[in-house]
């Protein structure tokens, strides 16, 4: 018998989309369906979880602007 899963459409830059492909590509527990170059279907119990990885793989690659000496 089929089984349903509750998703969650994503939309995304292909960028962002790269990442959580990434994150995904270990146990598969985020992303039910890569429907376009900026679209994913989100199993919808997982969605924090993959958000707050995001933010970490984000934090993670983006670098801080230098602070400048003027005060």
């Amino acid at each position: 018998m089929p089984k349903a899963i509750k998703g969650v459409l994503v939309e995304c830059d292909p960028s962002i989309k790269a990442i959580i492909l990434k994150i995904d590509q270990d146990k598969h527990d985020y992303i039910v369906e890569d429907l376009d170059d900026q679209t994913l279907v989100i199993k919808e119990n997982q969605l924090a979880s993959l958000k707050a990885r995001l933010e970490e793989e984000l934090a993670n690659t983006q670098q801080m602007p230098e602070e400048s000496g003027s005060d």
